[in-house]
């Protein structure tokens, strides 16, 4: 007998290239987000789970009710937070958190702290990168005076993905790479297996929806660290690109940039200098 479940996961009927065609040009315009052939049947089978919920009859119709005024924005909210993954962990990539101790010790020691560093997490999802980035500059500064002289900002497209970082509450298993004293230090078993980020760090994180695609209105700018990891891999070339130097706009002079490694190649910048470390691509901005 067919489960509910696999009932649910079936698409309302098979997507025709044309339908295809027209729904990764809607992603693309609004979010940059390319689908390609490969995701074809991911594609499909979420606007279908979506479709099955409202009674939408068909992909056409759905379309035009996601295109359509106000409501159809509230509805194309709802689908994003359905095709943007939101799988991740703490400290996801560790050698991008060592190279920011680093950095951030380095400008401690050689500059001190006379305004708080301003750290932004692009692409944030549900949190866990922004609130690592927070444990890294709490773990710099917590010998000195200025121990909470700093802020961190994650910003993400999905609704959904920005109220999982507020609550501030996951899985252990999010949690696997965070060492045992950073654990006792900044979070609190709860039952189920779960944990929550302690009080006093997330006091110094916020959330904020944002579109990469709207970079150039935000209201970010003298970052001293921006961090976008694992989000660059879902756009055009010429679009990281255009992303990459919008970011790099908002650094402060001698602020860090981290990328995913292998997300973009041969990209430069005038103002920023490529930082010598072979596990983790980052760039720095240039001193005035």
């Amino acid at each position: 007998m067919q489960s509910r479940l696999d009932w649910a996961l079936e698409p309302i009927a098979e997507m025709s290239a044309a339908e295809f065609h027209v729904w990764q040009a809607l992603l693309e315009e609004r979010s940059g987000m390319v689908v390609s052939e490969g995701r074809r049947v991911f594609l499909q089978t979420n606007l279908s789970a979506r479709m099955r919920e409202i009674g939408a009859a068909d992909y056409s119709s759905y379309y035009r009710q996601v295109t359509a005024g106000p409501r159809g924005a509230v509805e194309w909210s709802l689908l994003m937070d359905r095709l943007t993954v939101q799988e991740t962990r703490f400290f996801r990539h560790p050698e991008s958190f060592t190279l920011l101790e680093r950095y951030l010790a380095q400008r401690l020691r050689h500059e001190g702290i006379e305004r708080p560093w301003s750290l932004w997490s692009v692409g944030c999802a549900s949190g866990e990168e922004t609130y690592s980035l927070a444990i890294s500059a709490s773990e710099v500064l917590r010998d000195c005076a200025a121990v909470d002289r700093f802020g961190v900002t994650g910003t993400d497209i999905s609704l959904s993905a920005l109220e999982k970082g507020r609550n501030a509450i996951y899985d252990e298993r999010r949690l696997e790479q965070v060492a045992a004293p950073l654990r006792e230090r900044y979070f609190v078993s709860m039952p189920h297996n779960r944990a929550q980020v302690a009080p006093e760090l997330v006091a110094r994180v916020c959330f904020a929806k944002l579109n990469v695609l709207e970079l150039a209105s935000a209201p970010l700018a003298g970052l001293d660290v921006i961090f976008c990891q694992n989000l660059l891999i879902y756009f055009r070339r010429w679009r990281r690109r255009e992303i990459l130097n919008r970011l790099a706009e908002r650094l402060a002079p001698g602020g860090l940039l981290v990328v995913g490694v292998g997300e973009v190649v041969g990209w430069q910048h005038p103002d920023l200098v490529p930082v010598a470390d072979d596990q983790v691509l980052a760039f720095t901005r240039k001193s005035l």
